[in-house]
Order: structure tokens, then sequence, then C-alpha cells
């Protein structure tokens, strides 16, 4: 039963065809796609793949977006699209957000994916779940599986251009990351970096804290990679967190 698993970001579309809707199954085949390149999945990508039987997809984009998805989608397949809305409570998660359904979905998702990467390891402890794109959100889960609250901060790109926006004079060209940065340049990379480094630091100390163990932390998103050299703490660094959680999220809803 091939299953299909998108997740569309603020730029990109990622997308995989599993074997079955399960954790851990083999990967048929994959992609990944700027927003502006959706429209033309079913004539490119999607064009030769076997037909899934099921699909569910995390979307942060506008609506439009998603609906040139399944627009692509129907062009080929009779599958019907599912889309990850955050609710109170889901695969072991507790929603501890004010309105729950206001959480974005991704961020659902990868706390999701990221829960039962612990579980299947050892057992249950607190966590902190970073994902590092356009924006960066930094979230907080006890060893119960209570989402406690999370951090969202700018990304890279967007600190870098709001202050090349709101400052005269200054242009920002790509710089190193220095422990004592001695130019412009690298100013303001090392600025941005350490910046995101800081709220990451800053909520494993706060959860530390409040469930009196240390927190396991997971780092995921397209610019995870650009951080991973500046955190000091011990973390792992997972590309696939939000595929993971939309199969344990597939998985479940299968067995009701």
């Amino acid at each position: 039963m091939a299953f299909l698993a998108i997740d569309i970001g603020n730029t990109r579309l990622k997308w995989s065809l599993f074997e079955a809707p399960r954790p851990a199954a083999p990967v048929l085949a994959h992609g990944v796609d700027f927003l502006d390149n959706i429209h033309k999945l079913a004539d490119t990508a999607w064009s030769a793949l076997p037909p899934p039987q099921g699909m569910l997809g995390c979307c942060v984009a506008a609506h439009p977006v998603r609906r040139s998805v399944e627009e692509q989608m129907e062009e080929l397949w009779s599958v019907p699209a599912h889309w990850v809305v955050p609710s109170a409570a889901e695969a072991g998660l507790i929603n501890g957000y004010d309105h729950p359904s206001r959480l974005g979905a991704d961020r659902w998702v990868a706390m999701i994916g990221a829960r039962h990467r612990m579980l299947s390891r050892g057992p249950a402890r607190p966590m902190v779940v970073v994902m590092v794109g356009t924006a960066v959100t930094v979230e907080a889960v006890d060893q119960h599986g209570r989402f406690l609250g999370g951090l969202i901060l700018p990304g890279h790109g967007i600190m870098l251009r709001a202050l090349e926006s709101g400052t005269a004079g200054l242009h920002v060209p790509t710089g190193e990351v220095r422990e004592f940065p001695t130019n412009t340049s690298d100013a303001l990379t090392s600025g941005g970096t350490y910046a995101i480094a800081g709220a990451i630091e800053r909520m494993v100390q706060h959860l530390w804290r409040r469930c009196g163990a240390e927190p396991v932390c997971y780092m995921t998103g397209g610019a995870g990679w650009k951080m991973a050299p500046h955190i000091v703490m011990p973390f792992e660094l997972v590309e696939t967190l939000i595929f993971d959680g939309l199969l344990v999220i597939a998985q479940g809803r299968q067995a009701r």
C-alpha cells in the first residue's frame, strides 16, 4: 500500500512515497521542489510514480498553494488529500497550546515524529524540538508527552534582510561565524547564528528546571545543517522528522 507524505513549508515542498503508512517504512521515491514549480508535479516528478493508496500532508503555506498540490494529485490519482490539523491530542502527544488548532501543523507533526523516535530507543524523557528554516521554532515537551510551549524567531535570511532594510548603508554579504567577528559581514552572520543558538540553549535550561531531567534535543529543517556546528549541547540532527511524524499519525489513524 504505497503512501504519499507531503511537507509544504514557506519556500519548498518536500514529498516522499513510502511502501506503507508506518514508521520506518522503505522509501520508494522522494523529491523537493520550490513552491513556484509545484504546478508541474503531475507532468514531472510525480508522472511515473505508482499510484498511492493514501496521502497525508503537512502545510504551512497559503491555501492556494495547498490547492495547487491537490490539483496535481487529482490529475494523476483518485486518492483523496488529507492534511494534518493540530488537535488537543494525537499519537501520544498532548497539545498545551492556548488554541490547539492554531499551532503550526509542521511544529505539531515534528514533535510527534521526535517523540516516537525517542520512545523507540528508550524511556521517555523531556525533549526540545528545533526546526530551522525560513523561521525557527523551538518546542518544549515534557516526559509525559505534553507540549508545554515553544519559541518562534526569524531564520537567518529574515534576520539579515531586516537589518539590511532597516539600517542605512548596511548591505548584507555572506560572512562566517566567528567567536570574535572583526568585520561587518562576519558580525551579522555570527549574530544571527548565536541568537538562534541562544534561544535553543535557553529552552533546554527552562525545560531541565521544569522537569528535573536533562532533555533530549532534536533538530530538523532545511537550514539545520547550518546551525549544527554551533550548538554546544548534545543533539541529533534528523532531516526526516516531519515525515516520521506523518507516518506515525497515518498509522494511528488507520488503526482507529
